[in-house]
């Protein structure tokens, strides 16, 4: 670089100035200092929460299932390895849930190959208190730390999410192309936990009738309707009018089975529609 400089110095003046040799050497030196900002630093890894909002609940899971790994989604942010690699994490002062009686700590890892990552844990459906309407909430926070070749990256907002977790029938996770959770008052009237229930006990039916279609659907929308793309059976309206959406109408409408619902859900709204 001295070299350089004196070689820039020594050149004749420009237009009767040294003004040429100095914007040469303004140039270089931005050239250089970029060149050094540019060059990549591994030891600068790191990974960062993708979603905001972290919600789960066993809700209409088969009573048998007693155990949910949940996977907090991240991303990386640095190079590709060509083995996994794990990162480290802390639980936040905020979580209310206990380990060891609501949750168990697994690993942060980013696979072999891969840019995204995932820190998973186990919740304990057994450690769930509360039951309708008054389900008690978990929470659980953790937060990115460094170790293992990771650092802290982008904003602290981008470092740390909570989950929040427990035994009741939430909305589903059904968002729009923009990421909002949504539910069709149109389709399905005011939500309401019973509605999911019925709507997740009906499509179980499908697999009587027609198991092939049943598999198909399964892989598209999850075992429980947990992953509906923007709430739409489109590709399946048929079916679900003919085998669920029908049948819920039908149970939801029929007198006998008023005072039942009443008694278990005294907010029940009886506004589900006919899909006919």
């Amino acid at each position: 670089m001295k070299k350089i400089l004196s070689r820039i110095l020594s050149l004749p003046p420009v237009g009767g100035s040294r003004r040429g040799a100095f914007v040469l050497l303004a140039l270089l030196l931005f050239s250089c200092d970029n060149e050094k900002y540019m060059t990549y630093d591994a030891t600068n890894d790191g990974v960062y929460f993708t979603r905001d909002t972290l919600e789960y609940a066993f809700g209409v899971t088969p009573v048998d299932v007693r155990t949910h790994d949940y996977k907090f989604q991240l991303q990386l942010l640095g190079t590709v390895a060509d083995h996994d690699r794990e990162f480290f994490y802390e639980v936040m002062d905020t979580t209310t849930a206990v380990e060891g009686r609501q949750y168990r700590l697994g690993k942060g890892i980013i696979p072999a190959g891969s840019t995204r990552g995932t820190i998973t844990v186990t919740l304990l459906r057994d450690g769930l208190g509360g039951q309708y309407p008054d389900y008690e909430v978990y929470r659980l926070g953790v937060r990115v730390k460094k170790g293992g070749g990771f650092s802290p990256v982008l904003a602290d907002k981008d470092q740390w999410r909570v989950l929040t977790f427990s035994n009741a029938v939430e909305q589903p996770e059904w968002r729009s192309p923009s990421g909002v959770k949504i539910w069709s008052t149109t389709k399905f009237g005011v939500w309401h936990p019973l509605k999911f229930i019925k709507m997740v006990e009906y499509f179980h039916t499908i697999a009587t009738h027609q198991p092939r279609t049943y598999e198909k659907m399964v892989v598209e929308y999850g075992e429980n309707l947990e992953h509906v793309p923007y709430g739409d059976f489109h590709s399946y309206q048929t079916i679900m009018n003919k085998y669920v959406f029908g049948p819920m109408y039908e149970y939801f409408s029929d007198p006998a089975n008023h005072d039942a619902i009443v008694a278990l859900y005294p907010d029940f709204p009886f506004d589900f529609p006919n899909p006919y």
